[in-house]
């Protein structure tokens, strides 16, 4: 890694948003954090003053807008454009479900204790609630005006029913009299019925209807099918012409409420809250918790209300009134109001309009392995590979498939926090197990929105007599570590793995990540006793070589900062650079405020939540904030200390108070100098991306970091990269 800082002034030289908005505010990039007071004086830093915090619920916000400014981002083919519009959606229902919803669970609870940034819950409710809505209307403006418009041209239409011919009205009407009414059930509220359940995330339309003129309106709810296309094609296959399927409903209720007058109908969404909480102390069976939590899900707390503009006011006070919900909570626009369908379009056959597909590639030192010499491999020296670079299936499944059918392999335990519906790393420890393997599996069942497909796989592990802890009480297991123990005749080895990303083959793919192979002795005995603590009780504070959460990984991360500061306050060069999900610890914000006030150089990189604020006059000058928002998620956390020996870290954990406090988390030391030296090299790529980097104001807010000629994106770098090492391994020897 170079010692030349990347920027030497994040801010003076990101230049504005590359044409496809103005330059953001505080306000409108959804930071909603003013800058400092004036009682706040340069170079005096209290770590209980809340000025110097950002609120973690704006800054998630913040990160939402730069990805739907990749929708927004003329340099990305459209069909690219189309998935980013469809990724905000999603990421945003996450957010109302978990953030929102577990702010209006604590205002419902009288909770009124303040956030470091100084804000009561009900505070935060307002301000997420303020911040979101123009957040909403740039994505239906950006698919109305540019992103439509722009499918057009290329021959993709979304349509509605006005543009349709006579003919093509009838087509879709026999379509839906055929395969879509069958499945439809009208539910209505009147006396006679009580107010219909409106699931979750569900898309509905409100219908007002009469049985004459003088009667009073009828309130009926349809729920558009989840189970069928909603991009329903239209004509005779010349072109890709489509209506949304709510369209198709819409125009033939006629059919659905036959003889009575339709006076009105609209479409609305409903968001429900996911943070359920229940007491896993006093759980007697952590199992049937976890299913009454997602039965309750179905029913729980209404956290927002999405409706169709110009909505009748009978349906907008209706709809308030029974979902219990303010005004507030209520966000009105153009339809459509869920694009997470339209991530389908990308499947369509236009290459000119998307990226090309990547490949994940073979690592070079594992390209020819076999299942024996896979082993020689890792013990010869580490192994570090680079998802989705190199390939998952070729790297880490390799691995834990060897050991499966190795026979001198006497156990493998892995601690499983997300992974496939069809996961072939599932499969590979049932045939460990049925070939005589010792097999342990950490089932983490509260991985969220995962809890019903971890649920299904520990009863099949289970099933096949496979030990299955099922996390821990008080914590949630959040490692990616698995462990083989092998037979070599004159000693038994212990090969582990440590990553930053899940045992999950569709999303290493999507997702970068980092991880380690090796043969240390030491990393191997700290896996075992972080194993042991999984199938038992006890929880070891001390390892040789791991930081451990709730072990000793937060006193390690504190340490190792104040010990670059010690350096900096002598004169010496000192250095921290920090790469991770999200900086939301208020310990280690103020750690690294006063690293900087000493003289350390601290750059991070941070894909999302972020405290600190950068730039500060006499507290954080030496802090730069980046994050990169590109075609992979970046998800991988790596550290360096110039200072430490070995200096180099990578591991699962966020610098989160829930990561170093409430969860179960494993950072591993780099040792290998060319390991170290390819840490080095991974992170001057992020530092050089002008393509997809952000820089972080000291408001929250972020400016894309502009060109200085032909943009390098970070990720199109170690694409090819990888793509030139696999190339070279196949040449001809």
């Amino acid at each position: 890694m170079s010692d030349e800082r990347p920027l030497s002034d994040g801010a003076s030289e990101a230049a504005g948003n590359s044409g496809e908005d103005p330059p953001a505010t505080g306000e409108d990039d959804a930071a909603g954090d003013a800058e400092l007071s004036d009682d706040s004086p340069a170079g005096r830093f209290d770590r209980d003053d809340p000025d110097y915090y950002l609120n973690r619920e704006l800054s998630e916000l913040a990160f939402q807008r730069r990805v739907l400014a990749e929708a927004l981002d003329e340099r990305n083919p459209l069909l690219e454009r189309v998935k980013f519009l469809a990724i905000f959606t999603t990421n945003v229902d996450e957010f109302f479900r978990k953030r929102v919803g577990g702010l209006k669970q604590q205002m419902a609870a009288g909770v009124d204790e303040r956030t470091p940034d100084g804000r009561t819950p009900r505070e935060q409710w307002r301000a997420v609630l303020d911040t979101a809505r123009p957040l909403f209307e740039r994505q239906t403006d950006c698919y109305r005006e540019t992103i439509r418009p722009a499918l057009a041209e290329v021959g993709i239409e979304i349509l509605d029913y006005d543009d349709l011919t006579d003919a093509e009205r009838s087509d879709l009407q026999a379509y839906f009299e055929s395969s879509v009414l069958p499945t439809l059930t009208p539910l209505t509220f009147d006396p006679a019925h009580p107010f219909p359940h409106i699931s979750n995330l569900s898309l509905s339309l409100a219908v007002l209807t009469r049985e004459d003129p003088d009667a009073e309106l009828t309130f009926s709810r349809v729920k558009v099918p989840q189970n069928q296309s909603r991009l329903v094609p239209v004509g005779d296959g010349d072109g890709d012409r489509f209506v949304l399927l709510e369209d198709v409903i819409a125009d033939n209720l006629e059919l659905l409420f036959p003889n009575v007058e339709i006076v009105d109908h609209s479409r609305f969404r409903v968001t429900r809250n996911a943070e359920v909480g229940r007491d896993e102390e006093v759980a007697e069976d952590l199992i049937e918790m976890i299913e009454e939590v997602l039965e309750e899900r179905r029913f729980a707390t209404v956290v927002r209300l999405e409706i169709e503009s110009d909505t009748h006011p009978a349906v907008r006070d209706l709809l308030t009134e029974q979902l219990d919900l303010s005004e507030r909570e209520v966000f009105e626009r153009p339809g459509p109001l869920d694009f997470r369908d339209f991530a389908a379009l990308t499947d369509l056959d236009y290459p000119d309009h998307k990226l090309a597909d990547w490949t994940p590639k073979p690592h070079p030192r594992l390209a020819r392995a076999n299942d024996e010499s896979i082993f020689a491999t890792i013990r010869e020296r580490d192994v570090l590979v680079h998802h989705p670079y190199h390939s998952f299936t070729g790297t880490v499944q390799q691995f834990l498939e060897a050991a499966a059918r190795d026979p001198d392999v006497l156990a493998i335990k892995a601690a499983i926090y997300r992974t496939a519906s069809d996961s072939q790393i599932i499969e590979t420890l049932i045939e460990a197990a049925r070939n005589g393997k010792q097999v342990a599996v950490m089932v983490e069942l509260k991985a969220r929105f995962d809890e019903q497909n971890n649920l299904e796989w520990a009863k099949r592990l289970e099933a096949e007599g496979i030990h299955v802890a099922y996390g821990t009480i008080g914590y949630k297991t959040h490692t990616k570590t698995s462990l083989v123990v092998r037979d070599e005749g004159e000693r038994v080895r212990l090969y582990s793995h440590v990553g930053t990303g899940n045992y999950h083959s569709e999303t290493a793919k999507r997702y970068e990540d980092l991880g380690l192979l090796t043969a240390d002795r030491d990393v191997g005995q700290d896996l075992v006793k972080l194993f042991n603590y999984f199938t038992g009780h006890s929880l070891h504070e001390e390892y040789r070589t791991l930081l451990v959460a709730p072990g000793n990984m937060r006193e390690r991360f504190v340490d190792l900062i104040r010990t670059e500061a010690d350096h900096a306050r002598r004169g010496e060069p000192a250095r921290i650079v920090a790469k991770m999900n999200r900086l939301e610890d208020p310990e280690l914000v103020a750690e690294l405020y006063e690293a900087s006030m000493a003289g350390v150089d601290v750059d991070l990189v941070v894909r999302d939540i972020c405290r600190l604020r950068p730039g500060l006059e006499g507290v954080s000058e030496n802090v730069d904030v980046y994050s990169i928002v590109g075609r992979f998620l970046e998800h991988s956390r790596v550290w360096y200390f110039e200072n430490d020996d070995p200096g180099y870290y990578l591991g699962s954990a966020d610098w989160m108070t829930r990561n170093l406090d409430k969860r179960v988390e494993a950072v591993a030391p780099i040792d290998d100098p060319d390991l170290q030296s390819r840490l080095d090299a991974v992170l001057d790529v992020l530092f050089s991306d002008d393509r997809n980097r952000w820089v972080m104001r000291s408001d929250g807010s972020y400016e894309r970091v502009d060109s200085d000629g032909e943009a390098r994106s970070a990720q199109e770098t170690f694409m090819r990269a990888a793509e030139d090492a696999a190339r070279r391994d196949d040449s001809p020897r």
